[in-house]
């Protein structure tokens, strides 16, 4: 099992990875049954095709950068406070937000991750 500090580099290498758009070593660190946010549809995705199929899409209609801005435990999940800025991609920007997302973990691995409006209301949902 990964330290807090592990985990925290891990996740700091898969938000570079996802913000150059690197799909293959973002899932490398993904279960392969990981559980995903499909934000733009409100559902929850399943398994590594689903997850893929789910960004590649987004990058067609929209560019979105992520930058974690703090890590906290939280029971067995970490949450990360992340700096959002959604553009269009004509480069306008459509959004700019703080938004957490709380990580639960398998292994080595993510096994899913989910999205909240506000670091607080992460830390108010039950810790996994």
């Amino acid at each position: 099992m990964k330290s807090f500090e592990e985990w925290v580099a891990l996740l700091q290498r898969t938000y570079d990875a996802f913000n150059r758009r690197q799909i293959d070593e973002v899932l490398s660190v993904l279960a392969p049954d990981v559980s995903w946010p499909n934000v733009l549809e409100r559902r929850d995705l399943r398994g590594h095709r689903a997850v893929r199929e789910y960004w590649e899409r987004q990058f067609q209609l929209i560019h979105s950068q992520v930058e974690p801005t703090a890590f906290l435990v939280h029971g067995c999940m970490i949450i990360v406070d992340v700096h959002q800025v959604v553009r269009d991609l004509g480069t306008r920007e459509v959004r700019e937000q703080q938004v957490a997302h709380a990580y639960a973990f398998r292994g080595d691995l993510i096994a899913g991750m989910q999205v909240y409006e506000t670091l607080e209301e992460a830390l108010a949902a039950p810790a996994k």
